[in-house]
């Protein structure tokens, strides 16, 4: 009846990993799509919560560096790689600023206070932290620098103007409702658990998430190529997201 719940009451074990795994899952995807891999990419990561913190564990797992992340007083650029375990440490069990990680890693991190994380090069940029916190601005410096995919993490993080600019410049997008549907998928999956009488493992419950987001994308890709309009996830998104809404009314006999 509820999801989200604690596991005493039936919840799903990745449900707290959920909407950060997914994105990167969702990402991953989109590179593959165009031969390419997320092993060896650097990203940049906006927010130090839930979403931020599982987005940047899951990147480290498939090989990439996660350069800075950020709270609301500013960024943590680390060359080395963020440290996920020091961020999870200050920010979940702490409760503490993202100024207190460059203060005790010490390793040539740097915090900037007030300033914009998408100031800085990558070639993938995950914003998993508030909505319109990617600006147009935003976008230029990050297309001036190269990045080649960008997926929303938080509910549509990027202004429509930003999201315009990156689809022109042809830059990968992973538009909110496609690529931080992790969440969403996992209260369904604890639906089906609860229906079940079952309590499956975390080993479990992510692959089943995994597999969602795969074909998420492969539904928002070929949707795209379908209609004429190739690497245009947004428009994949949209489109999917209708045509499937129609079919249910039609179904139920709406003209």
């Amino acid at each position: 009846m509820l999801t989200g719940k604690g596991l005493g009451w039936g919840g799903a074990r990745v449900r707290k990993e959920a909407t950060g795994y997914g994105t990167v899952y969702f990402v991953r995807e989109m590179l593959a799509a165009q031969g390419m891999e997320l092993e060896g990419k650097e990203v940049v990561v906006s927010g130090s919560g839930n979403v931020a913190i599982y987005a940047m564990e899951k990147v480290r797992q498939f090989g990439g560096k996660v350069i800075a992340c950020s709270d609301s007083e500013g960024y943590v650029y680390d060359p080395a790689g963020i440290d996920v375990g020091l961020v999870r440490q200050i920010k979940e069990a702490e409760r503490g600023r993202i100024s207190d990680y460059a203060t005790r890693r010490q390793n040539g991190s740097d915090f900037v206070a007030g300033a914009s994380i998408w100031s800085l090069p990558c070639q993938v940029a995950l914003p998993c932290a508030t909505q319109n916190e990617l600006t147009s601005s935003d976008a230029m410096a990050l297309i001036r620098n190269g990045v080649m995919a960008v997926a929303e993490g938080a509910n549509m993080p990027c202004t429509p103007e930003a999201v315009k600019l990156f689809r022109e410049a042809g830059t990968l997008f992973g538009p909110a409702k496609a690529a931080n549907a992790g969440g969403v998928a996992t209260s369904a999956l604890e639906m089906q658990q609860n229906a079940s009488r079952d309590s499956w493992s975390f080993d479990y419950s992510e692959q089943r998430l995994k597999d969602i987001m795969i074909e998420i994308h492969q539904a928002c890709f070929e949707t795209a190529e379908e209609y004429g309009r190739p690497g245009d996830y947004v428009f994949g998104a949209n489109t999917t997201g209708f045509c499937r809404v129609a079919d249910a009314m039609l179904a139920f006999g709406v003209i």
